[in-house]
């Protein structure tokens, strides 16, 4: 390990990532430690990241959150920084990460994350700030099971970082829409299993609600055309969730 690097595990977790994987892990270089959890990758993800430098786990996919926490647990370092393929330490949060660690004061810190869309990176909206925690000490804190949305639970205070994680996600509108229809189904399903119930004025209410806070309060507007697309998908999925919890109730007998 090198002198100028604090003892710091990187963490990702991956799927056929070979398109982006390599601008992530370049942008790692100051880590200590570079760990890839691969979950049978068909492509060259993880010859790409053995290039980095990275050691390569190969594990059967548990979910996201059960993922992440399994890939916390491998990790050299107590202090982790947890990132996605498609994602990239901008300089200046590389800066911040390299002199909170020189002394922490918290056992985990958050930073805000700048989501690129439809080939713009949001502002405002749904897309940004983001604020994400992905810097932490794992004996304080630790990733949540969940299937779907899942975060990172900590025991201590939390500080907040300047820079951001920047998101870069190269998928196609198509690719999105169909990921969001599988995160609303899982979403349902958890919410159901947690004993929470859909009632029919959900259906209306939580996507206007959501479309007046983010696009008008919080100046989504100014995204352009993205930032609408972005606005309304997000209110579709909570058209989408709320429908998927009241069919589940349907079947179940819960339902009227």
């Amino acid at each position: 390990m090198s002198a100028t690097r604090p003892p710091l595990s990187a963490v990702i977790i991956t799927l056929n990532a070979e398109a982006q994987l390599a601008a992530c892990l370049a942008s790692l270089g100051f880590c200590a430690e570079i760990l890839v959890v691969d979950s049978g990758s068909s492509d060259a993800t993880a010859d790409i990241a053995r290039a980095y430098g990275a050691r390569v786990v190969e594990a059967a996919w548990r979910g996201f959150g059960a993922q992440k926490d399994f890939a916390v647990n491998q990790a050299s370092h107590d202090w982790v920084l947890c990132v996605d393929a498609d994602e990239r330490v901008s300089g200046r949060l590389r800066e911040a990460i390299l002199q909170a660690l020189r002394s922490p004061r918290f056992g985990a810190y958050r930073f805000r994350r700048c989501n690129r869309f439809l080939g713009r990176y949001l502002r405002h909206g749904e897309g940004y700030p983001d604020w994400s925690l992905r810097l932490f000490d794992r004996r304080q804190a630790r990733w949540s099971v969940d299937a779907v949305h899942e975060k990172v639970v900590a025991s201590c205070p939390t500080g907040s970082l300047a820079g951001d994680l920047l998101h870069d996600s190269a998928e196609t509108l198509e690719h999105y829409l169909g990921k969001q229809n599988r995160y609303t189904t899982l979403a349902a399903q958890q919410a159901i299993a947690s004993g929470r119930r859909a009632h029919a004025a959900q259906l209306l209410l939580s996507p206007l609600l959501r479309f007046i806070k983010f696009y008008l309060l919080r100046l989504g507007l100014l995204d352009g055309v993205p930032g609408l697309v972005h606005i309304l998908i997000g209110c579709a999925n909570s058209f989408a969730k709320y429908a998927k919890m009241l069919d589940l109730q349907r079947h179940d007998g819960r339902g009227r």
